[in-house]
């Protein structure tokens, strides 16, 4: 078993984002009622807002497998960063947007953008997303609490899906979905044990980063 598959060291710092180069300084929103819409991207070390041909193909991806419309959708954006995810995901209609985030110059850019675009349905959370996520999942007592979506674009080479995606089983909704971005593949030959839960349904690569839709197994999948 590969070493991805040890338990996780706990990582210091939520954001800004470990990455392998710095990202672009600006993005844009794909589609919707916001499209062309510029987000900026502060100057911060390690800071990779998700590229705009990685979202485009997610949400056509996403628009196809969301039997119900975006307008019954809940989601979660773990490591909301520029708000690229979150904020793709309301111009889309998506009728309720949780965007967490620790840097604090990133949240008040957040703050900002909701305001600018008067985007009602989005919340803004300062704080650590695994502290924030278990909270939340310690509140999922019915359908209210629970997301349809959930996007993960943590750091880096910090083990941090393997720490969060028991939450996200938590805190999904029968047949919710998990957006995940990572540095390795995770349905390839190697994969880590905590994946076992978890089908990848759609996937793709963009240069170094490894981008995916997980979708929690049923129970006799799980024990096969």
């Amino acid at each position: 078993m590969s070493s991805r598959a040890a338990r996780p060291a706990t990582p210091a710092r939520s954001s800004p984002r470990s990455a392998p180069a710095q990202g672009p300084h600006r993005v844009r929103i794909i589609g919707g009622q916001w499209k062309r819409t510029p987000l900026p991207v502060l100057d911060a070390q390690g800071l990779r807002p998700t590229p705009d041909r990685v979202r485009e193909s997610v949400f056509n991806w996403l628009t196809h497998l969301l039997d119900a419309g975006w307008e019954r959708v809940a989601c979660l954006d773990a490591f909301a960063g520029t708000g690229a995810l979150g904020f793709e995901a309301a111009s889309r209609g998506a009728g309720r947007v949780v965007m967490v985030e620790r840097f604090a110059p990133a949240v008040r850019q957040l703050e900002q953008t909701r305001a600018k675009l008067k985007a009602d349905a989005v919340q803004v959370q300062r704080g650590d997303a695994f502290a924030t996520m278990q909270s939340l999942a310690a509140q999922a007592t019915g359908p209210d609490g629970r997301f349809d979506l959930i996007f993960l674009d943590p750091p880096y080479h910090e083990d941090w899906l393997a720490r969060m995606l028991p939450l996200c089983e938590r805190l999904l909704a029968p047949g919710g979905l998990v957006y995940a971005e990572a540095e390795f593949a995770l349905d390839g030959e190697d994969v880590p044990a905590w994946m076992a839960p978890w089908e990848v349904v759609r996937s793709g690569r963009a240069g170094m980063v490894f981008y995916h839709l997980l979708q929690r197994k049923n129970l006799s999948e799980i024990e096969a």
